[in-house]
């Protein structure tokens, strides 16, 4: 009788134990769909970077604003000097960008590493806890 009862037990915590693993299959799936969607969204992003640099090679490397078209030519070089100066500072943002960007990247695999740490640890506290009730 004790036996049959413990059996039951047993069967009913392994039933519970492979629906707490079918939900972090769902949660691990939830997951890897929010990655990919990150990734999704980051790679438009950089195709809109490629289409605004596509963009920027179109144009004539000596096109000047038209307010400027009568200018003298050192009023000009000046405009061009500061148009370089303002390429590079947005080059220096776009890396800035990809700096931060992979610094998201490393924490969220930081948190990935953590939440398998965490859930390794959880798979030992499982298996001494059924070690010990096998003891009985």
């Amino acid at each position: 009788m004790v036996a049959l009862a413990r059996a039951r037990e047993r069967e009913s915590e392994r039933e519970r134990e492979r629906q707490r693993e079918r939900e972090r299959e769902r949660e691990r799936e939830r997951e890897r769909e929010r990655e990919r969607g990150r990734e999704r969204e980051r790679e438009r992003e950089r195709e809109r970077e490629r289409e605004r640099e596509r963009e920027r090679e179109r144009e004539p490397i000596n096109a000047l604003p038209p307010i400027l078209d009568g200018a003298c030519e050192s009023e000009r070089e000046r405009a061009r000097e500061r148009e370089r100066e303002r390429e590079r500072e947005r080059e220096r943002e776009r890396e800035r960008e990809r700096e931060r960007e992979r610094r998201r990247e490393r924490e969220r695999e930081r948190e990935r590493e953590r939440e398998r740490e965490r859930e390794r640890e959880r798979e030992r506290e499982r298996e001494r806890e059924r070690e010990g009730s096998h003891g009985i």
